[in-house]
């Protein structure tokens, strides 16, 4: 644990995450993924979450970990062809995280979804955060895409959640 990390997520409040994404941003992230899904089978889950608490900062919990944990609380692994993605946000370290379920296993390289992160991460920086997710997400559904054809069901919300 850093000492910058701690203050970091002891002033990341919900507030500051709640003016980057309003309600107005939050529909724009839902119809995203409406959208995006539509031109695959796969699911796409998008989670944000201001910060961590201390113990979980002093314990040097990841965003990584985090983000397989928001994975799984999600319900994200529960897709019939085990197609799911997360787009997890960890506000108060600006770290986005892909988490997919094994149906991308030896289809989509680790570098891949690397790349969807750090264009992102990049877009945050420059302070547009709603659009940030939205071209994390459109570049996410370009992915499953090419290994999942279009499907007519909707297995999971596409409602962000805040966590």
């Amino acid at each position: 644990m850093t000492f910058k990390r701690a203050v970091r997520h002891l002033f990341a409040t919900g507030w500051s995450l709640r003016r980057a994404f309003d309600a107005a941003g939050l529909q724009a992230i839902e119809r995203s993924i409406a959208a995006a899904e539509r031109t695959h089978g796969g699911e796409i889950r998008f989670a944000i979450e201001a910060q961590l608490n201390p113990f979980e900062v002093f314990r040097g919990i990841t965003p990584r970990e985090r983000a397989v944990e928001a994975f799984a609380h999600l319900g994200v692994w529960d897709t019939e062809a085990n197609n799911g993605v997360l787009i997890y946000v960890l506000w108060a370290d600006h770290d986005v995280e892909i988490v997919a379920d094994r149906g991308f296993n030896g289809r989509v390289t680790a570098e891949e979804w690397e790349q969807v992160c750090h264009r992102m991460e990049s877009l945050f920086k420059s302070g547009q955060a709603v659009d940030a997710v939205v071209a994390g997400i459109e570049a996410v559904g370009t992915i499953m895409a090419r290994h999942f054809p279009a499907t007519d069901r909707n297995e999971l919300p596409d409602k962000p959640v805040v966590m």
